[in-house]
């Protein structure tokens, strides 16, 4: 069981594991072991997240979301598969968890009138100073 927040939390049969072979640090291990996991977690089929925190999280996932909605995230940063393996649990948690946050709505703001009364004498300083540096006045 990976636990999300106090509400959410995924059963490991949802989450597929594959080891494929690394392109980063391992020394001559890089060409004999597979280090690197390959996480995938069908999101959109998944019975622990609501709606809501589907299409956010389908927002966020971007590219790491396939067509079909299953989440594949690949760590590779580390040397060990054990390591790895912990990485890509993690930032999937970490995905999930800042989906299940709901946006705060914003709220349409004016501009007060000293901000634009302010911005106008600002606006009149500044042409001023444009406006002396033209060369001498032909008479």
């Amino acid at each position: 069981m990976i636990a999300i927040n106090d509400d959410i939390v995924i059963d490991e049969r949802e989450i597929e594991e594959r080891f494929v072979r690394a392109s980063g640090p391992g020394g001559q291990n890089v060409n004999k072991l597979s280090t690197a996991v390959q996480i995938r977690f069908a999101a959109m089929a998944s019975a622990c997240l609501d709606e809501a925190t589907k299409a956010r999280l389908k927002r966020r996932a971007g590219r790491r979301m396939t067509a079909d909605g299953v989440i594949v995230i690949v760590a590779q940063r580390f040397r060990t598969q054990e390591a790895n393996r912990r990485d890509a649990r993690s930032r999937l948690a970490a995905l999930i968890k800042a989906a299940t946050v709901a946006p705060k709505p914003r709220r349409p703001t004016r501009p007060s009138l000293g901000a634009k009364r302010q911005r106008l004498e600002d606006k009149k300083r500044r042409g001023q100073i444009k406006a002396l540096r033209g060369g001498p006045a032909e008479e």
